[in-house]
């Protein structure tokens, strides 16, 4: 009786148990996650049932109560958008400032933190991360300003410098040929730094022992790089890649809407752009909402896919 007793009292726990366990034990992790479930729920998931207006007609002057009473008209605004003749210049527009960003924004975090780990000089290295990271807590609108400051052909810094050689100064935030160029620099200038953090955390995950085997067996850096720093990265880089393809047709909103001007909407002007246009400015809020929509069921679509092509070519992908 008394061994029936014992085997009684160390009776394993449910799983919803475990469950509760669990949750008591790390109860101030879960106090510090609740404001960011709160500010989720609140600002993204919440606002959700509003897209139904993109499938109303939705007047500004219904009120509130218009996203219930206004007429359902099924995918007459997402015709429109497709039908427009912006159409093809704005996805065109999204698709190229988009590539531009991945092909060169997307290496340069890779390329700074491979260098980086090969600088012996600890102090150097760290004067380089503070030079790189700083931007990223700069406002985009202070960049905008320091941009327009710099290139403005009225004693802008680069127009002089330009002046110097012998060249015509140019408005690069006027011309169409400059302005794409402008926004993928300084993109990868503001960001190039907060992304290094993330390879060179991977590189620090790196079994050291690798390099030691690798140097015994006559291996120089670039060969140590090419097989053993790189495939060790190789986790982190294809879920970016990832992340990356995913927001492929947020092209810069804020960057951009900061920047252009109606001399440059033929190169500059995307969805989200437009979006705000037509629905603030024009005050078109099913068919901006439409519109957004669209832009997100082919973001998902290029997430998907991305996922599933990481995966078939022997990657693990984020789910």
């Amino acid at each position: 009786m008394a061994v029936m007793t014992k085997a009684a009292a160390f009776k394993p726990l449910t799983k919803g148990q475990r469950k509760r366990s669990l949750m008591r034990k790390y109860r101030l992790y879960y106090f510090l996650l609740f404001p960011g479930v709160v500010f989720f729920l609140i600002f993204h998931y919440i606002p959700l049932y509003s897209i139904i207006i993109a499938f109303k007609d939705v007047s500004p002057f219904d009120g509130f109560q218009g996203i219930f009473t206004s007429e359902w008209v099924g995918l007459k605004h997402f015709r429109n958008f497709t039908n427009s003749y912006y159409f093809w210049n704005i996805m065109k527009n999204t698709v190229l400032i988009s590539l531009y960003r991945l092909i060169f924004g997307f290496p340069a975090p890779i390329i700074l933190a491979l260098l980086m780990n090969e600088i012996k000089s600890i102090k150097f290295v760290r004067v380089i991360q503070s030079i790189s990271y700083l931007p990223h807590f700069i406002s985009m609108v202070v960049v905008a300003g320091l941009l327009t400051t710099l290139l403005t052909t009225d004693g802008g810094f680069i127009n002089a410098i330009l002046q110097q050689f012998g060249i015509e100064p140019v408005y690069f935030l006027g011309d169409k040929n400059y302005f794409r160029s402008v926004l993928v620099v300084s993109g990868i200038w503001k960001e190039i730094g907060w992304g290094t953090i993330i390879y060179l955390a991977a590189i620090t995950g790196i079994d050291a022992q690798l390099y030691e085997a690798a140097t015994v067996d006559g291996a120089g850096r670039f060969k140590q790089l090419i097989h053993i720093t790189l495939p060790g990265m190789m986790f982190i880089i294809v879920i970016m890649f990832i992340f990356a393809v995913g927001g492929l047709l947020n092209a810069g909103f804020e960057q951009i809407f900061l920047l252009y001007s109606p001399p440059v909407y033929e190169v500059s002007d995307i969805i989200d752009t437009y979006v705000y246009r037509s629905g603030l400015e024009d005050i078109q809020y099913s068919f901006a909402s439409a519109v957004g929509l669209f832009k997100s069921v082919l973001a998902l679509i290029l997430l998907l896919g991305a996922n599933y092509l990481a995966k078939r070519l022997g990657q693990q992908g984020i789910w």
